[in-house]
């Protein structure tokens, strides 16, 4: 249930007092309200907080009157109710309340992050997630975007530790009881979700900026060794987006801090952003080229926030894509430009095979959606809502030059908020982009010098042609969020071209051939065969776009079969797709030498051989495995390789035993309080990953059914990390037994349990898909391979 508009808050003055050894905080909250139309009641959120001792102060008159406290925990809301007097439109309260609770155990809201130094003494770390509602459950507040006021934070801690905000800290005082506050500068005006604090005993080095913005990494001791990459890449970021934006970064410094214990990937309050671990600090003597990629990338995503989500706001989370979108661009444009060598481009394509794989579902949504409650708001969170914006022909010259639209938005926009009808001279465009779901099938048919355009539903067009061409490509570089069906010849003339000279596209328009020749086999367009003759070119593929969507098109067919149980077809297709990237396989070293995009494929490439049994990976891997244990793990491997070589040193029950202590001995590993072996924030992916193995993917599936109370509680319902385990432990599932037994397990939730999220639609979805696929295509694959495997054969003969 939504906030009424009658009250509007000005100012928060906020103290807060975590203990990190009862694990608890308290604190106390004084917010200046402006009444906006007569009442006697201040609606405002709060979770699971104990609040006592509610009292209004006049400001005209100073007269302090004590308020009546209602709590409605299932709205998270509470009323405070002044019974002796009426709040006058046009003036000016202050609202106080003292506050208590214990810090979470989940990973939002106020929580306790752990982790275990070299000496095995476990720390404990405050720290807050508040994205998107979780503010309420730190401090009674007014917990919607909309609602932006300044900020002045007080944080009392012991002597051990240190205390980040928002704003720089202007001065810390010594209490009696042996404590000290500190107190940070007034804020900008901004959103409750991106208040943030941290209590702990990090460190840090800085830097300023060419602007003059002291910009600063934190890390627990014993890595901020590792933060000076991320020191660096911030630093150039957040002077490019001065430059590029031309209005100043507002706030006086901009923190990093790598917290121990983090579900997202990263998050942008303003001045104090913060990150996984993995996401933040660089290691030059274990980090791979991944890593370096993924770092900067997270970093310029999130310096891009203190303009687009901070600086100029969505109203409401309806809109997320507004914050989430331009960020994600911005990513691009801004690491493209601050460091080249890193190549981005080569990735920019896959964001939107990403966001179209979501997409294609009916369970898919619009970028803007109704959304109330925290779970719906929690779902936006989702490649629909960041990556759908990688239509880049709606930002390019023609419609929305990035340089401008960006600006004028961000200036006309200023430290306001915004949402969808505002007055933008983009608004009829951006409607049919914005407010529908899914994408356009483009279908090109060409008769004679005539080029006939259909797109499903009601738009038809005809081209005229100069002269009558032998092949002809739409959707340049998949500059256009929709894929395109060849009629005819189309895909046959395009598959000879791709055979004799596949070099006369370019790698985003043959990575994008790829990518709609398997979709179209989805929806019945065309046939399987077809989008595997296509895929036979592949064998002479090296850039890193089309190789990597052939694999992510071809390798989930054969995942298909394990959960059959169909050796034989299942080792055909394994088979095939080893053949098509032997060469290339074979033509990669065993280093880290090259571009980044040359590192990342040739991380992929004997990854997939050693797994696949590729036997000069296989030697190779068995051989670098042997010389690292035998030197007690003090030899360095190439970073780049490191999975490959374990992937191989892990299938003998020495090399297992092996890896398994050094995986426990390893900092790297970070065991948390309850000596868990795995950190509970990266339990997704571990749940996920188990659920592709085919001798184990059963015990993913028990695993999440007798789990699934504590997940929604540790992960919060409708959170990315649940669709990560819902989506990733099913999406591989094709028997009707399975979609039996997935459909009766998540209709015995109630609501309040997670009966209607959408993750769940997406899974049943992926399910029937996978059966549909099955029932239609698998006899065409039967043939297909063995026609290819027979003329193979003949080959060898002659």
């Amino acid at each position: 249930m939504r906030l009424p508009d009658t009250i509007f808050p000005l100012h928060y003055h906020l103290l807060i007092q975590p203990n990190l050894t009862h694990l608890d905080f308290i604190g106390n909250v004084q917010i200046q309200i402006l009444v906006r139309q007569d009442t006697k009641s201040i609606i405002l959120h709060s979770k699971d907080l104990r609040i006592s001792n509610p009292r209004l102060l006049n400001s005209e008159t100073g007269r302090i009157q004590p308020l009546k406290l209602l709590e409605y925990p299932y709205f998270q809301q509470i009323a405070l109710i002044s019974e002796d007097a009426v709040l006058k439109r046009g003036h000016v309260y202050s609202v106080e309340l003292d506050f208590g609770a214990s810090l979470s155990e989940s990973f939002h809201g106020f929580y306790k992050s752990t982790y275990r130094t070299s000496k095995g003494e476990v720390r404990v770390v405050a720290s807050t997630q508040f994205e998107p509602t979780s503010a309420r459950a730190a401090f009674p507040c007014f917990d919607e975007p909309a609602f932006k006021a300044n900020f002045s934070v007080r944080i009392r801690r012991n002597a051990e530790h240190i205390a980040l905000s928002n704003m720089p800290k202007l001065r810390t005082i010594r209490l009696q009881d042996g404590l000290f506050e500190d107190q940070f500068d007034v804020s900008v005006k901004m959103s409750t979700y991106l208040v943030a604090f941290i209590v702990s005993d990090f460190l840090s080095i800085s830097k300023t900026s060419e602007h003059g913005v002291k910009i600063s990494v934190y890390a627990v001791p014993e890595k901020i060794n590792q933060a000076e990459f991320a020191l660096d890449a911030a630093v150039r970021l957040l002077d490019f987006y001065d430059d590029y934006f031309d209005i100043p970064y507002p706030l006086p410094k901009q923190d990093l801090a790598a917290i121990p214990d983090f579900q997202s990937g990263a998050m942008e309050n303003w001045g104090l952003t913060t990150y996984r671990e993995s996401g933040l600090l660089f290691d030059p003597e274990k980090s791979s080229a991944s890593d370096k990629l993924g770092i900067t990338m997270i970093i310029a995503h999130e310096l891009a926030h203190q303009w687009f989500g901070n600086l100029v706001t969505m109203q409401w989370w309806n809109d997320l894509w507004l914050n989430e979108g331009f960020a994600k661009f911005m990513e691009f444009v801004s690491v493209n430009i601050t460091n080249p060598e890193l190549q981005v481009e080569d990735y920019f394509l896959g964001k939107c095979f990403e966001a179209m794989e979501v997409d294609s579902l009916s369970s898919s949504h619009p970028m803007s959606t109704p959304v109330e409650n925290p779970a719906q708001i929690q779902e936006m969170f989702d490649d629909v809502s960041y990556d759908k914006i990688c239509d880049s022909d709606a930002l390019d010259e023609g419609r929305l030059n990035p340089d401008e639209s960006c600006r004028r938005s961000v200036s006309r926009s200023g430290a306001a908020k915004w949402h969808s009808e505002d007055e933008l001279d983009v608004q009829a465009m951006m409607e049919t982009w914005t407010l529908q779901e899914g994408f356009p099938l483009i279908t090109v048919e060409v008769i004679g010098r005539k080029v006939y355009l259909s797109q499903e539903r009601y738009l038809k067009n005809v081209l005229y042609l100069p002269e009558e061409v032998a092949w002809i490509k739409f959707n340049v570089d998949m500059a256009g969020y929709y894929i395109v069906h060849y009629e005819g010849s189309g895909w046959d003339d395009l598959i000879t071209l791709l055979k004799h000279n596949h070099t006369a596209l370019s790698s985003n328009d043959r990575a994008s051939l790829i990518n709609n020749a398997f979709q179209l086999v989805s929806v019945g367009k065309l046939p399987l065969d077809k989008a595997l003759d296509l895929s036979l070119y592949l064998s002479k593929e090296t850039e890193i776009m089309p190789v990597t969507q052939g694999f992510s098109e071809l390798v989930p067919l054969y995942k298909l079969m394990e959960k059959r149980d169909m050796v034989e077809l299942e080792n055909q297709m394994k088979g095939y797709i080893l053949e098509l990237f032997r060469k290339l396989i074979e033509q990669q070293s065993w280093t880290d030498e090259g571009s980044v995009s040359q590192r990342m494929m040739r991380s992929y490439l004997l990854m997939f051989g050693c797994v696949r049994g590729h036997p000069g990976c296989v030697h190779t891997a068995t051989q670098l495995f042997k010389r690292w244990r035998d030197s007690d793990a003090n030899t360095s491997l190439p970073n780049d390789v490191t999975m490959a070589v374990f992937s191989v040193g892990a299938r003998t029950e020495d090399g297992w035993d092996f890896l398994f202590e050094k995986y426990k001995e390893s900092m790297i590993m970070e065991q948390s309080l309850v000596g868990e072996m795995v950190k509970t924030q990266d339990l997704p992916y571990i749940v996920s990953s188990v659920s592709k193995n085919p001798k184990a993917y059963k015990h993913a599936w028990e695993f999440l059914q007798t789990n699934w109370d504590s997940l929604i509680k540790k992960f919060d319902l409708g959170s990315h990390s649940i669709a990560h385990i819902v989506v990733g432990v099913t999406n591989q599932y094709s028997t009707r037994e399975m979609l039996s037994e997935v459909h009766n397990f998540f209709s015995s939730l109630s609501p309040e349990t997670g009966a209607e999220l959408r993750c769940i639609q997406q899974a049943l979805e992926n399910i029937q898909e996978n059966i549909r696929w099955m029932d239609k295509n698998l006899p065409l694959l039967e043939a297909w391979l063995n026609a290819y495997y027979q003329k193979q054969q003949k080959n060898i003969e002659l």
